[in-house]
């Protein structure tokens, strides 16, 4: 059995074409079909089929696809057994992180390695949840969030580490009318002029929860990404908007109010190929991730207690 025809299988479970194969292995298209067609020889079935503008693995190629994983799992802890043995853990880990996650965890994260043989590259990335799941294939640690679960949509066959829960308030400017009480409630929102996200977008989530909570559609004038962006918009208005608790400036004419009467909190999570959750490199890159995380958490905790 060649290893190498398993390894094809689980980049082609991964990334769903002999393009996005290719581009992934700096091989050409020609070459990746070919060894397609050399796997399918081998194991004497046809292992894909064609799928819209891309294939998808028949029941036997998702079979081998999962061999093909174990594998890549196995050798990985063997090199992980041996970066423990030398007690040098090395490398480069790259992460693709959520700005207003990377927001509050990769400066600590990335001061607790200077001077290390771990160099950490980072890439800020916002999008919405379910496509978060997809950048694991090219990425050590996927820094993603979620309104419904810890577990990304689309990230059923990775490794989820939970990181942090992190409320997401409603902002506003500090003379709205609603900025005098403590905290509001849905049904004091639905009147308001709201600045939204795209949908798919877990903020959005937050509205969704409003309009079901109290059967009205919500008024959006406008759909940003760009929570510093949100922020300026919100402040000099009286629109407002739902934005993240630990990474939300107040004062300044902005103030935050927590929802009382619905969930609001959102799930930061790491994802990962379960054979790169194996190495030692990423292992500790990732466990910082959680202390960074969990003390921001209990630092809010107790602001908030």
């Amino acid at each position: 059995m060649d290893v190498r025809h398993l390894e094809l299988l689980r980049e082609l479970a991964l990334r769903g074409s002999v393009t996005e194969v290719a581009r992934a292995t700096h091989r050409t298209p020609s070459a990746v079909s070919q060894q397609l067609k050399a796997a399918q020889r081998e194991f004497g079935m046809a292992l894909a089929e064609p799928s819209g503008r891309g294939l998808r693995l028949t029941e036997a190629g998702r079979l081998l696809a999962e061999g093909g994983a174990a594998v890549a799992t196995a050798i990985e802890q063997v090199r992980a057994q041996w970066d423990s043995f030398r007690g040098q853990p090395s490398g480069t880990v790259t992460v693709a992180a959520l700005p207003s996650a990377a927001t509050f965890m990769l400066a600590a994260v990335l001061r607790e390695f200077e001077g290390s043989a771990i160099e950490i590259r980072c890439s800020d990335i916002d999008i919405a949840e379910a496509a978060f799941a997809p950048l694991a294939a090219d990425n050590d640690i996927v820094i993603a969030h979620s309104f419904t679960g810890v577990r990304p949509a689309g990230g059923d066959a990775l490794h989820v580490q939970p990181l942090a829960r992190e409320p997401l308030d409603v902002a506003m400017a500090a003379d709205h009318p609603l900025a005098a009480q403590g905290s509001v409630r849905a049904e004091d929102l639905v009147d308001c002029e709201w600045i939204g996200v795209p949908q798919g977008y877990p903020f959005n989530s937050v509205l969704e929860s409003i309009e079901r909570a109290t059967g009205a559609t919500l008024q959006v004038s406008q759909r940003i990404r760009d929570n510093r962006l949100v922020e300026s918009l919100v402040a000099g208005s009286r629109r407002i908007a739902v934005l993240p608790r630990f990474t939300t400036p107040t004062g300044n004419g902005l103030v935050l109010r927590e929802i009382t009467d619905i969930p609001t909190r959102r799930h930061i999570t790491a994802i990962l190929r379960p054979d790169r959750a194996e190495r030692l490199a990423v292992r500790q890159v990732l466990e910082a991730f959680k202390r960074v995380a969990a003390d921001v958490e209990r630092h809010h905790r107790g602001t908030t207690e």
